[in-house]
């Protein structure tokens, strides 16, 4: 039976660590979150961030705006935002309402303030492997391997998804840490072939159930990054737990695993940015 990763209890221990460092600062630090339209998900997603950085010291202000906001009225808050010395990081809740540019305002949130990691700056900075923001989940997968001293060195390992923001950093990050890793997306053939190969299987596609007993490799480590519904509407990942669980080394639950993680990664690269913004790094 696999060891369960408890991502719950390794985020209250980054968020204590977030906490007690930022209070060593001069100033507090400082998050500005922009939610456009009355997306429920997004809203959930924006009340939880508020929660954890009161729980971290962080000065968290909300700017809720209508769904029928123009591009240049997003635009505009960002750049005053982005001139707002008070504020460390700029979040901006995605997805956006249409027909809003998301791009563009990744593009225009300055790169020391993306505390997301989305702007292209931020995204060279971590291929290159040069130190700076890291891209929350992947961020969070590799601090959940490190605390459970799963080594990532020579293991083969396999990421499904190639998203922006959780495959391919994801990737990045563990061919960084050494692994040899593939990624597997919708046109691969013979999926099941790649994955039992995996010493650690990644899995963020966002489809309930994909990955079964049959596509593991004995004493893998799984890691659910996905957030989905199943057919009686509970939160459930991309991996068949029940059936993996048995084959698995390590696995994470969902919920409980990564999403704890990527949040607590969150405030720690806001920590990043106001100790930057005072001359501290």
């Amino acid at each position: 039976m696999a060891i369960q990763i408890d991502g719950k209890a390794l985020a209250k221990r980054v968020k204590e660590q977030v906490r007690e460092e930022a209070a060593a600062l001069s100033r507090k630090p400082g998050l500005a979150v922009i939610l456009v339209g009355e997306d429920p998900a997004s809203k959930v997603y924006v009340r939880g961030k508020e929660s954890d950085c009161a729980e971290c010291g962080i000065v968290s202000v909300s700017h809720r705006l209508a769904a029928d906001t123009s591009q240049e009225e997003l635009l505009s808050l960002i750049e005053a935002l982005n001139r707002d010395a008070a504020v460390d990081g700029i979040l901006c809740q995605l997805p956006l309402p249409k027909p809003l540019n998301e791009q563009l305002v990744i593009h225009s949130i300055l790169p020391d303030k993306d505390v997301d990691c989305f702007h292209p700056f931020n995204v060279g900075k971590l291929t290159v492997g040069e130190a700076g923001f890291l891209p929350c989940t992947p961020a969070g997968v590799m601090e959940m391997l490190r605390a459970y001293d799963i080594s990532v060195a020579g293991k083969r390992c396999v990421v499904l998804g190639r998203s922006n923001i959780v495959g391919k950093p994801m990737a990045t990050l563990l061919t960084q840490a050494d692994g040899t890793v593939t990624v597997c997306h919708s046109r691969t053939p013979d999926l099941k072939a790649i994955t039992a190969q995996a010493d650690i299987l990644v899995s963020a596609v966002g489809r309930a159930a994909l990955v079964g007993a049959d596509m593991v490799k004995d004493g893998a480590v799984v890691i659910d990054v996905a957030m989905n519904r199943d057919g009686e509407g509970k939160l459930c990942g991309d991996v068949d737990f029940a059936a993996v669980e048995p084959k698995a080394s390590y696995i994470t639950p969902v919920p409980g695993g990564v999403g704890p993680m990527t949040r607590a990664m969150l405030m720690r690269n806001i920590l990043t940015a106001a100790k930057d913004h005072q001359g501290l790094l």
